[in-house]
């Protein structure tokens, strides 16, 4: 069993390799659970943003980004027939909004000088009639997509306390150059990428919460884990030549890495501080102990052992070494993925030999288990949101492995982005 899930786990990166530049599609909406329209939902008034001649592409995309955004996000219907934006003559626009039953009214307002736009966004609360958000962003043309994701963001936090999640990123792995490599892509399928030119075998990317990727290379011969420094502009090596070295996961508070090693008798799970430099062996089993990742408070890990027979899930309290199965029933599991609530767990598993992986969800006590994916392919690789109310996967359900996403419950499963090749292990940013 130990010879074949390594062997496995090689097979797998050998597998991936990427082309050169990407043309990620146009933005979708997808709904599940609720719907747009749903009468439980407020709705946002949005008119079409006001602009110079020149800037009227610009204040297109703003508006259709932040669009797409609020209804992925799911919080809010929105209204688009409705009066123009008048500041001159803001409360008949706010009357005219609120006879087309929206709750609140947003406007923005762009315009150009060379090089950079200013994006004004306004909301109001037509209940009150009172402006509830109102900032000025400044950017490149370039740069409007992300600043309308984070516009998107802010008017969430604004006006339902929650996070959003429009300016997050999910790393992944790809094959397409013949050569895998790791890339990024903006949540909703766009602004794709390239961060690695390893030319071998590149896998497991993993964010840290500073913005750092971590993932697994054999760009010396060897599976070593590096460091990619988005802000710095540079990789870096941080373990390197021990063995097999499969990166798991970063602690909460980045100061720590969990991987997979082959530096004893059997592959078991090791701790790396960042700090000094320091590896400790936190299991020792004679059996194969692989796919680690941390709690969101970090005093657990979960991760996958043959111990008992078959490959199942395991948490381990980090402080006193107590370990205990959540499953014991699979055929197969393997990367499983606390939620950043703590409540859940996700993985790929499958419960007889020979059948496709799926996605399930077990909770802490092992007594609730849950599938996502049935009679679609084979599917693996899951990760959260950072809002835990979506995950990303892999499937094969179209033929070649694309990214997926779907609500947590397994519902509006849709396509992030149609690439070239074949992609694997996605992570997604915090």
């Amino acid at each position: 069993m130990k010879k074949s899930i390594v062997l496995a786990v090689l097979a797998a990166g050998c597998l991936f390799a990427f082309t050169p530049a990407f043309a990620a599609p146009k933005t979708d909406v997808y709904i599940g659970i609720t719907s747009v329209g749903d009468k439980h939902l407020p709705a946002i008034g949005m008119p079409q943003f006001k602009a110079e001649t020149e800037s009227q592409d610009a204040a297109n995309l703003v508006h259709d980004v932040l669009r797409a955004d609020l209804l992925f996000a799911r919080y809010f219907d929105v209204k688009e027939d409705g009066p123009e934006f008048n500041a001159k003559k803001l409360s008949l626009t706010m009357t005219g909004w609120a006879k087309a039953k929206a709750s609140y009214l947003l406007a923005g307002d762009i315009s150009y000088a060379d090089p950079y736009y200013t994006i004004k966004i306004y909301v109001y609360d037509l209940s009150t009639r009172t402006p509830v958000f109102s900032k000025a962003f400044k950017g490149t043309k370039s740069s409007l997509r992300r600043l309308s994701h984070i516009a998107s963001d802010q008017i969430t936090s604004a006006l339902t306390g929650k996070r959003g999640i429009a300016d997050t990123k999910i790393a992944f792995s790809n094959n397409a150059t013949k050569h895998k490599e790791i890339y990024m892509v903006d949540y909703d399928g766009e602004n794709l990428q390239k961060l690695t030119n390893d030319r071998s075998i590149a896998l497991l990317p993993r964010w840290s919460k500073d913005g750092r990727i971590f993932y697994t290379t054999y760009k010396y011969r060897n599976p070593d884990i590096f460091a990619i420094d988005l802000k710095a502009g540079k990789i870096a090596p941080v373990v390197i030549r021990g063995g097999l070295s499969l990166i798991g996961g970063v602690s909460p508070d980045g100061k720590a890495l969990v991987f997979t090693s082959t530096g004893g008798s059997n592959p078991s799970i090791y701790i790396y501080n960042l700090e000094n430099h320091t590896k400790q062996r936190i299991t020792n089993k004679a059996s194969v102990d692989g796919s680690p990742s941390y709690s969101p408070d970090g005093k657990y890990i979960t991760f996958v052992s043959n111990r008992a027979g078959n490959p199942q899930i395991y948490v381990m309290e980090l402080a006193t070494g107590q370990t205990r199965a959540l499953t014991k029933n699979f055929n197969w599991s393997d990367t499983p993925q606390w939620s950043p609530t703590g409540e859940w767990i996700v993985f790929s598993g499958r419960e007889e030999p020979y059948h496709p992986m799926d996605i399930f969800l077990v909770d802490l006590t092992g007594t609730q288990l849950r599938r996502l994916t049935t009679d679609a392919g084979s599917n693996e690789d899951p990760t959260w949101s950072p809002d835990g109310r979506f995950i990303a996967f892999t499937t094969t359900r179209n033929g070649k492995r694309q990214l997926y996403l779907m609500d947590m419950d397994g519902s509006a499963p849709h396509l992030l982005a149609d690439l070239p090749g074949d992609s694997f292990t996605p992570h997604w940013s915090f």
